[in-house]
């Protein structure tokens, strides 16, 4: 997992700023092909998204960034081998601070928004596929993630309050 902070460019009229650029991300060993881009809106403060991952052959990594608001974004490990199973990371990502997350394979994603009209933009390396996404409940309390919303007042998806425990899921990655 790597947290990326793009260089902007500003003078009177804005900015400018290469989100992504393949040739930097080369030169420091990131080869990956971003393939989709997903754009989401939530209007409301304490809207949860996830925590979402896609099974192989369509598993994906993402780069996430916000263009409006502010969100908790945060990976959980999945990877049954690794030294950090079941473990975070979780990160602010704002249109101020201008940060992005790279979430690689084999870790689950959310965010819970921080504003009202937040916007994200995630780039994907492998194309959306509904048989092949999983999920796992985001208020687990064996993951433990210290979300600052309190979860009566959550905003989820109907399919997303139905995302099982950590402990019941199968081994997905390796």
């Amino acid at each position: 997992m790597k947290i990326v902070s793009p260089v902007k460019f500003g003078d009177a009229r804005g900015f400018f700023c290469e989100t992504h650029n393949d040739s930097i991300w080369e030169k420091a060993g990131l080869n990956y092909r971003f393939v989709q881009d997903n754009h989401s809106l939530s209007k409301d403060v304490g809207t949860v998204r996830g925590l979402h991952f896609q099974i192989e052959p369509f598993a994906q990594d993402k780069l996430v960034r916000v263009l409006r608001g502010r969100i908790l974004d945060v990976a959980v490990d999945l990877r049954r081998s690794s030294p950090t199973y079941g473990q975070h990371v979780a990160v602010e990502l704002s249109y101020e601070n201008w940060k992005q997350i790279f979430i690689p394979i084999g870790f689950a994603h959310g965010f819970v928004t921080l504003e009202p009209d937040t916007e994200v933009l995630y780039k994907v390396t492998n194309f959306y596929s509904a048989a092949h996404e999983r999920g796992v409940a985001w208020d687990d309390p064996q993951i433990n993630i210290n979300w600052p919303i309190n979860s009566s007042k959550a905003v989820l998806s109907p399919k997303d309050k139905l995302l099982p425990a950590f402990a019941d899921l199968e081994t997905f990655f390796h």
